[in-house]
């Protein structure tokens, strides 16, 4: 029972990677700093934030996001900071902008395309005569067939 229990508080409680050597002594600074990581990828795991990854990249990268905090920057400044240095391919929400714009075009585009399909399937088969019955012939035939 206590190993249950146990489990369950590690997989519900999250695991953050960051160190407390790593956190700033201004709680409103370290705030901001975790919101800032929570939309920045690790460029290695690629799959976490910045926040949660243990990777030394990801390391640098939240001791990068509160060196520019503590330097007075903005939010948006320090994102820019990250992004100059290692792409947008650190954001988790890509830009819309440029090719970023491609990524958020895409999946309306694809919902569209597939209403289309779906609308002019339907508007086929509504449209298609129906099949016409046999005729005595046939139905003669298919029954010579059945009986053999």
């Amino acid at each position: 029972m206590r190993a249950l229990i146990l489990a369950l508080a590690l997989i519900a409680s999250p695991a953050f990677a960051v160190q407390p050597g790593e956190m700033l002594s201004d709680p409103a600074l370290e705030a901001r700093a975790r919101a800032i990581s929570e939309t920045l990828r690790c460029p290695v795991c690629q799959g976490e934030t910045i926040d949660d990854s243990n990777a030394p990249i990801s390391r640098d990268l939240r001791l990068a996001v509160r060196e520019r905090l503590v330097a007075g920057d903005s939010d948006a400044q320090v994102i820019d900071y990250i992004v100059d240095r290692y792409g947008e391919f650190v954001l988790f929400e890509p830009r819309a902008t440029g090719s970023g714009l491609i990524l958020w075009l895409a999946g309306p585009a694809m919902l569209l395309a597939g209403l289309g399909v779906a609308f002019a399937t339907t508007r086929k088969r509504a449209a298609a005569p129906e099949a016409a019955s046999l005729s005595d012939d046939d139905k003669a035939r298919l029954a010579d067939l059945m009986k053999e």
